[in-house]
């Protein structure tokens, strides 16, 4: 029997219950963590899965072994992982989270010092290779480390509202979809923060107990089946804008007042520009899928564009190298530098909330120009057996005539009144295809099919 562990991918952990994921691999992989690291204290939490609070335990029992001791922050969604490490000063965090998997899957974010991302060239790999080997010392107890639940919630929810400003706040009525995840605490506590601040919000909550059934399906708004909750509510409630969040909460998607899913490409250059009006000429970070819209809007408030490949891990360490205020993603991933470079679902929000009270317009508003200046595709998953082949094909009818072509994140070919980003997927057999204009919803759309027709062609 091979003692492979094909839970651990390119960024984190993942793995169907049972024989790819299960309490005695939890256990192994916080021994690796905890020998390879050597920390002195961690933070575990956990998401609402049925199969989290089981495997936490055992991932801190795992690193009690290893003589670390563990602080459990209980049910928690990814960022507050990430918020524990860096506000407490530890020497690391463990989520156990499967975010937006399917009912038998679970999984693990991990961290060390500063809330960096451990993925596979900062230690997973070595993680796994023990976790493999599975040789460990037998443990004296007077060596264990030590265990302790603490919450960090009240702490948290502070460091959310420092992001903006009570006295800019107008009227406003927001639907939030919790998706059944972890994020219903954390809308609680905000909104008692909202009545003692008093920030005029009055929120509409949907789906808000946390249940790791899943009642009303795994929550994963960037799939347009998983987004007419919001949507209805929306309308029904005559909300100013719908909020729906994954099942760790470290993604939020945003719903104008009519209810339409904006896209997440259009909420970075909405924040971009936010934090420029705060610090002019600051740098900002993004991914090469979509872009234009993105650099017309930071070049214009008079702040510094910077391309990163795809990627949480990729993207905080631009961040880092760059110093920059803000990064974001097309997916809904905003980072923050100021949440230790990492990213958040709950701080977009309350930005774009406090942005339709500074700038007295609707989020339709705020974005349609941007919509129409630069109409984008969207993201558009492809199965192909031979992706490389396919993507090479694409490559060979279009590369002679771009003006620019760029290897960042797969290839990047721009015209001059349009451009596309086609990558392959790290993990299966996918193509991914971004296509954007300007100016030109027809334009757009025409190349989008033609390259989808190449793509699929023998």
């Amino acid at each position: 029997m091979s003692n492979k562990l094909n839970c651990f991918k390119a960024y984190d952990i993942r793995g169907r219950l049972g024989e790819e994921l299960n309490q005695d691999i939890a256990y192994r992989i916080g021994r690796a963590y905890g020998e390879f690291l050597k920390p002195k204290t961690v933070v575990v939490g956990g998401d609402v899965r049925l199969t989290s609070e089981d495997l936490k335990l055992a991932v801190a029992c795992g690193l009690q072994d290893a003589g670390v001791d563990v602080l459990d922050i209980g049910l928690a969604g990814t960022e507050e992982i990430y918020f524990s490490t860096f506000y407490l000063q530890l020497d690391g965090g463990i989520e156990v989270t499967a975010s937006h998997n399917p009912m038998d899957y679970n999984g693990m974010k991990l961290v060390r010092e500063g809330a960096k991302p451990i993925s596979g060239d900062t230690g997973l790999r070595e993680i796994q290779r023990l976790a493999e080997n599975n040789h460990f010392a037998t443990v004296d107890e007077a060596q264990r480390g030590s265990y302790k639940r603490i919450s960090i919630v009240d702490d948290y929810v502070k460091h959310l509202m420092s992001y903006i400003t009570p006295v800019n706040f107008k009227p406003l009525k927001l639907v939030v979809n919790s998706g059944n995840g972890a994020a219903g605490h954390i809308i609680d506590a905000i909104e008692k923060q909202f009545t003692k601040l008093s920030i005029p919000i009055e929120l509409i909550k949907i789906h808000h107990e946390e249940d790791g059934n899943f009642p009303n399906g795994i929550p994963n708004p960037l799939l347009p089946e998983c987004r007419q909750d919001t949507s209805d509510a929306v309308r029904l409630h005559k909300a100013d804008m719908g909020i729906a969040f994954d099942g760790d909460f470290d993604r939020c998607f945003l719903f104008d007042a009519k209810g339409n899913f904006i896209e997440g490409y259009y909420i970075v250059g909405l924040l971009a520009e936010a934090f420029l009006q705060k610090q002019p000429g600051a740098r900002i970070i993004h991914d090469p899928r979509l872009c234009w819209n993105t650099q017309d809007v930071v070049d214009a408030a008079g702040g510094e564009p910077v391309m990163s490949k795809t990627g949480h891990a990729f993207i905080k360490e631009r961040m880092r190298k760059e110093d920059a205020i803000y990064g974001g993603e097309m997916s809904a991933h905003h980072y923050f530098r100021d949440f230790a470079y990492c990213d958040s679902g709950m701080i977009p929000w309350l930005l774009v909330a406090e942005l339709l009270c500074i700038k007295k317009q609707t989020l339709e508003q705020l974005v349609s120009d941007r919509i129409a200046a630069y109409p984008a595709s969207g993201e558009i998953n492809l199965k192909l057996e031979k992706p490389m082949v396919a993507i090479n094909r694409v490559r060979e009818i279009y590369g002679s005539d771009a003006l620019l072509v760029d290897e960042t994140d797969g290839i990047s070919l721009e015209f001059s009144n349009w451009r596309f980003n086609l990558r392959s997927s790290n993990t299966e057999p996918v193509v991914r295809l971004n296509v954007e204009s300007r100016s030109d919803i027809m334009l757009m759309k025409q190349k989008t099919d033609e390259i989808l027709h190449i793509l699929k062609s023998k």
